[in-house]
């Protein structure tokens, strides 16, 4: 990748233009979400949604085309959608497509590995709750549930996800003319989305667990800067995304992305060395040379 643009191995000649934004959209209301009991009934991704969550779905693709279309944004734009394969995501899909002209839409893949946490098939509401105490206790993002999945799990295959996401821009297998503005949408889940942002920022499990749930139909934008970094801060407000559960410090390091060159590390950022190395006292170049000097009598081995 360099200077926002990705070369594909296969066609060493051609260059293609990354994503302007990838916007990660929750699904609308669901029956479960406004009653638990369906999840005992009905299996997860059959859930479908409420009439409140098509509309929620409805305005959500009016937002979205506000932002890919709107101030700052070229007038050759296109959006590609992912969408796990679950009813609620599905149908949030298709009424967020209302909002946009066919011709401004590239294609759309089911995407599996952006799917809902699976917490264990048939899901009784009294065992629920015991699970979900039993979590809170052992901790959320590396609890499993039983016949389900944890957090990590989540984490890993939306990694794999990552990959597959990186490959399609390298191989222009969105069919992206490089003149125009390409925009990725992914419908998915709450958690999922989360754990995307997670991998993509490489926050670690504690940052993770003081982040609050996206509300239904609610959606991140993660927005190419001026130096080939993504941000949230390009579209996003500091006082949005304290409420999302972030950090100053992460909030700080997603102003320094929103200018960032791509591929450099933001060095001030504590989150890189203090989380792990706050004990060490400050060094300077003395302490380096006094620690090489000792060095130099050790034996060899």
């Amino acid at each position: 990748m360099i200077n926002g643009t990705a070369e594909s191995t296969d066609v060493p000649t051609q260059k293609y233009h990354l994503p302007k934004r990838i916007i990660l959209v929750r699904h609308g209301e669901s029956q479960g979400n406004k009653d638990d009991a369906a999840y005992s009934v009905t299996p997860d991704y059959k859930i479908p949604l409420t009439a409140q969550g098509i509309e929620q779905a409805k305005q959500a693709g009016s937002r979205i085309l506000d932002v890919v279309s709107g101030h700052g944004s070229s007038e050759n734009w296109k959006v590609y959608f992912y969408v796990s394969p679950y009813v609620r995501t599905r149908s949030t899909l298709r009424e967020i497509g209302r909002a946009f002209p066919k011709n401004r839409m590239l294609g759309v893949r089911e995407e599996c590995r952006v799917r809902e946490q699976d917490f264990g098939n048939f899901q009784v509401a009294e065992r629920m709750k015991v699970i979900k105490e039993t979590r809170e206790r052992f901790g959320r993002f590396f609890y499993r549930f039983p016949e389900g999945e944890s957090a990590a799990d989540v984490y890993d295959r939306v990694s794999h996800f990552l990959e597959t996401l990186w490959r399609d821009v390298d191989m222009n297998r969105h069919h992206h003319d490089p003149n125009e503005e390409l925009n990725l949408v992914i419908v998915s889940h709450g958690l999922a989305s989360r754990v995307f942002l997670m991998k993509w920022f490489k926050w670690t499990v504690e940052q993770f667990e003081y982040l609050n749930n996206l509300g239904n139909c609610e959606f991140r934008v993660m927005e190419l800067g001026a130096g080939g970094e993504y941000s949230l801060a390009v579209h996003h407000t500091d006082e949005e995304m304290l409420e999302w559960g972030m950090s100053p410090e992460m909030i700080a390091d997603q102003k320094w992305r929103a200018n960032a060159n791509r591929g450099t590390l933001n060095d001030h950022c504590p989150l890189y060395l203090d989380a792990f190395f706050d004990h060490l006292a400050d060094s300077n170049d003395k302490d380096d040379e006094d620690v090489k000097s000792n060095n130099s009598y050790l034996p060899l081995a």
